[in-house]
Parts: structure tokens; sequence; C-alpha cells
């Protein structure tokens, strides 16, 4: 769920963007996919990148609801490519048949499509650039998806490290009366909306909190064995409801709060992909050995 989703959430306690600041946010974020529609950003799915001795595992980005490669990545895939990694991305979850622009937003799709979608990317990944493992950094339904894929379609022994920022393990509440099971939902109009919602966007309904789909993720632990996970959430997550839904212990995990050590950041669902603090965080994660200064700087919500 990126910016499209936030309006299910609450605003954050802290002064939001100007109505222009806010226009020049979303120019910025929008730019690269009208420029270049249905292609990556810049050093994004180079198929001719050989991971390094330093980075010997190529990160796969994988974006969330409404979102795309470079609608989602367009602050996070630099820093990380400057790094020295092989980045790669992809978009799934397109409801087919869907032209341009319409088909600039996915993660609409059941996840299990997703995760099979995911698949077959990963593989080709693998085969071009050699490696053994990749890494994942996800965003909202990106970081659920693709532990469908780890649990469930055997990529567990491919993946190393599992980045997940905004994650929502335990679903969210966002959806309110279209959740099913809610007294509204029962009634004609809310159900109708559920109904449509359900058609366009499959994967909406699954990230509800108790969901079957959330429920199956769930059972028998959060985390596949083997795979090292770290999730990076905000308390000002208006979309993830509660934001605490992503933070679940459990082996080789690490939760981290962006907040924590920096009260000042008010990241919020949408604008954490692009902090500049979870950007050192993600760089962390990937590489522990060599970690880099996480700074902190006062951020408001809908920052980017």
């Amino acid at each position: 769920m990126t910016a499209a989703l936030a309006a299910f959430g609450t605003a954050a306690p802290a002064a939001a963007e100007s109505p222009t600041d806010r226009i020049t946010t979303l120019v910025d974020t929008y730019k690269p996919e009208v420029m270049n529609p249905g292609g990556s950003l810049p050093g994004v799915n180079d198929w001719g990148c050989k991971p390094s001795a330093e980075h010997p595992n190529p990160v796969v980005l994988v974006h969330g609801t409404f979102g795309n490669q470079q609608i989602n990545w367009g602050a996070m895939a630099p820093r990380i490519k400057d790094a020295g990694y092989c980045v790669y991305a992809l978009n799934y979850g397109v409801n087919p048949g869907t032209p341009w622009p319409l088909s600039a937003f996915g993660g609409l799709t059941r996840m299990q499509d997703s995760a099979q979608e995911l698949s077959v990317f990963v593989d080709r990944v693998l085969a071009a650039s050699g490696a053994q493992k990749v890494d994942f950094v996800g965003h909202s339904q990106g970081t659920l998806m693709p532990n469908y894929y780890v649990k469930f379609l055997d990529g567990a022994p491919k993946v190393d490290k599992y980045i997940s920022l905004a994650p929502l393990w335990e679903g969210t509440d966002a959806v309110g009366p279209l959740a099913a099971g809610t007294d509204a939902a029962a009634d004609p109009v809310t159900q109708a909306a559920g109904e449509l919602m359900d058609r366009y966007c499959g994967a909406c309904s699954q990230m509800t909190a108790g969901s079957p789909f959330i429920e199956k993720m769930n059972a028998g632990g959060t985390y596949a064995p083997g795979v090292e996970y770290t999730n990076i959430m905000t308390e000002y997550d208006g979309t993830v409801v509660p934001w605490t839904a992503g933070y679940v212990e459990g082996p080789d995990t690490t939760n981290i709060v962006v907040q924590d050590g920096c009260p000042q950041d008010h990241s919020d669902h949408s604008s954490l992909v692009s902090s500049v603090r979870a950007q050192a965080l993600v760089l962390n994660a990937l590489d522990p050995a060599h970690p880099v200064a996480v700074p902190c700087v006062a951020v408001q919500p809908f920052a980017g």
C-alpha cells in the first residue's frame, strides 16, 4: 500500500506539507513513470551487472499496492546502487489487459499470483547475475507478498536478507468497514464497495487483519527458517493500523522503529520509503559488517 491507500489512515500529529509542497512531491514521485512508461529507473535492472565480492547478493526491490518499480523506488534505488549493489525491481500484480497509465499501478491482483511473478523474476535475476541468493527490500504489500514466495513457493533457499519497510505481518485494520465480518460490511452500499474493491484489487482484502491470507501466512510462525528478516517501522503509519502489526519477534529477526533515537522523524507510511534515515537502515541491514551513519533529521508526513 502506497500513497494511494494513505487515505485509509489518520494524519500524523505533525505539521503536514503545504498544498504546493504536496503537489511537488506527487510530481517528483510519478515523473519517472510519466517520462518512461513501464520502464526502469537509471541503473536498475541492468542485466549485465555482476555482483562484487563485497556485495554478492543482488537486491530485488518489491513495491507496494498501487505502486510500481519507478513510483516506489525513486529515492531508495539510487542509494542502494551507489553503495555497489546490483539492483533489480519488478512491476507485479497489474490487472490483466490494463492499458497505460492504469497499468502503472501494480500490487492489485491476488498475492498468490503476484508471488508467482516474483518467483519467475528472482530466477531471472539469479540466472543473469550468477548469484546464489538475492536480498529483498520491500515496502508495504512488498513486505508481505514475498513471504508467500519464501514460505510456499520454495523461495527460502534463494533469499538471504529480507528487509521490510512498513511491514504488515499481522495485517491492517485501516480498511475499517470494508473488512469482511464487520457489521458495516453487511450494509448494501458498503458491501458493493467491498465487491468492487475485490474485483479491481484482489490483494486489498487479503491484507486485512484476520483475513484467511494473513492467517495462513502466520500459521506456524511468520518467518521462514534460514532467512534473515529486518522490519523497519514508523509510529506514524496511518495505513498499517496499528503500526505494530509489523513488529513481530522471531529468530534471525531485527525490529527497528525509526523514531527510536530520533523522535523528530515523523515519516508516515508513504514517506518512509524515501527517508534518508530509512535508507541508511536498509544499507546497514544489507551489510551489517560495514555500517553507515544513520542520520536523524526532522521529517514531516507525506514528505515523499
